[in-house]
């Protein structure tokens, strides 16, 4: 099996993938591979990768993984949980976002930082009551990156990647994380973790890339993914 992250790694900077890695995808299909992409994004991810690529998609950092349109695996953060923390952040001035199922929960204009992201709703967080996939918050001063980890119970965690906007802080279900969805996805497939290559470029790849057989870290990543994988 082949993993790949998307953003920073299978993806160009114009968020394309080249005809080149179309080539080799189609070549590696046939020789019986199957290919997955992990990445943070959510319904996005649909619209930037051509889906005939892919035998499995993993979402969201892990908290959804799927076959066709078959979940195998998810790990989502109980609206009671995330109702807390939501609404902590919103009475600190913090923007801060639940995305589920493609919509985004939040208190601010999602779209003034992405303007191709319309599926928002601006929302009282005392009364949401919907399970989250992921809870994010744009480009976070160090003040309120610090505040919202302080906040974090034990079923949470927080990983910081790179978006077109600056830095992002990612919230979820310390289960949802690439290298259990893969795991998850592999034992679905009867595939052996030493018969995965995985691809990434990101902290939040570190955990796919150690538990694959062979790790690929991209010559743009971060010097703690590189340190983690088989080669560059």
């Amino acid at each position: 099996m082949i993993v790949t992250d998307l953003d920073g790694t299978l993806l160009r900077t114009d968020k394309s993938i080249s005809e080149y890695s179309k080539k080799i995808l189609s070549r590696c299909k046939e020789k019986g591979f199957k290919i997955v992409y992990a990445t943070g994004r959510g319904g996005s991810a649909e619209r930037v990768v051509p889906s005939e690529f892919f035998d499995g998609r993993i979402t969201m950092n892990g908290a959804m993984a799927k076959i066709g349109d078959e979940i195998i695996y998810d790990r989502l953060i109980p609206y009671q949980t995330a109702r807390l923390l939501l609404m902590a952040c919103d009475e600190k001035g913090i923007r801060i976002t639940a995305e589920n199922s493609g919509m985004h929960y939040s208190n601010f204009a999602v779209s003034d930082f992405w303007p191709q992201l319309t599926n928002f709703t601006v929302v009282d967080f005392s009364k949401h009551e919907k399970d989250a996939e992921k809870i994010y918050s744009p480009d976070p001063s160090l003040e309120h990156k610090l505040f919202i980890e302080r906040l974090l119970p034990d079923s949470l965690y927080s990983v910081m990647t790179f978006d077109i906007t600056g830095m992002l802080l990612n919230i979820m279900h310390k289960d949802a994380t690439k290298a259990k969805a893969v795991s998850e996805l592999a034992r679905h497939l009867g595939i052996d973790s030493k018969d995965i290559v995985a691809f990434g470029d990101e902290l939040n790849d570190i955990d796919m890339l150690s538990y694959a057989g062979i790790g690929v870290a991209m010559e743009n990543a971060l010097c703690e993914v590189k340190a983690v994988s088989n080669c560059v």
